[in-house]
């Protein structure tokens, strides 16, 4: 387990990684790549990812027991993609976040979408996943104390996520089609995307109304038993 002692080194990379280098490395996946070289993207961004979470902790206890734990919570992400129609990965994301801080939350949401795609299958879109499932767990992080206190907001949270993670990949569709950002295009595709758009929002409504509160305890329990 790898400890970045430098708490400037920290707070850069806590910066960087979720605003500038993953958000580049996914346009130019999109732009710059063919399909055959996608996945050299996709393993880039996890190893930023796995960076910002290493950026998380201080002390090297204290991050491989994080580390046992967002391996869980990647792993039932990974399950649930195979629910047909609404799928929890995205609540579980934030979850996590709420708990084990932004950093597990962003590694979460990449992890589940690089591994899982393993099955689902690989291209130029993986990346643009891993950037709206790990910046969806990120912020989830900067807002846990609001979030975890009051349901309704966490459910308006879980809302604008599926929104969000709508409009990130709609981004993608347009890069694909066109080989560059054109917003008529854009509009369009958001339109079109209206049906999986409603999906992402309810999927996550439920499952958060359903997991937040008997995975919250069982995380905020086993942060106090093992001091993560």
């Amino acid at each position: 387990m790898i400890v970045i002692k430098s708490r400037t080194l920290r707070n850069t990379i806590k910066v960087a990684v979720p605003f500038i280098i993953v958000p580049a490395l996914a346009f130019a996946g999109a732009i710059a790549f063919d399909r055959k070289r996608h996945i050299i993207i996709s393993l880039a961004i996890a190893v930023f990812a796995l960076l910002l979470f290493a950026a998380g902790f201080e002390k090297k206890s204290t991050g491989t027991r994080r580390q046992v734990i967002v391996s869980v919570m990647t792993a039932l992400c990974f399950i649930g993609r195979f629910i047909p129609f609404l799928k929890p990965v995205s609540a579980l994301t934030i979850i996590t976040a709420l708990y084990l801080g932004s950093e597990s939350g962003f590694l979460v949401g990449a992890m589940s979408a690089v591994l899982s795609n393993f099955y689902f299958g690989h291209g130029p879109w993986t990346a643009f996943q891993m950037l709206a499932w790990g910046m969806i767990g990120l912020f989830a992080g900067i807002l846990a104390e609001p979030l975890k206190r009051n349901k309704v907001l966490l459910l308006i949270y879980g809302l604008a996520a599926g929104l969000a993670y709508s409009f990130i990949m709609d981004i993608w569709t347009v890069l694909w089609y066109a080989g560059k950002f054109d917003i008529k295009l854009y509009i369009s595709a958001l339109g079109t995307a209206i049906p999986y758009t409603i999906s992402y929002a309810v999927s996550n409504v439920l499952f958060l109304s359903l997991l937040a509160k008997p995975f919250g305890e069982k995380l905020g329990r086993i942060k106090i038993k093992y001091g993560v």
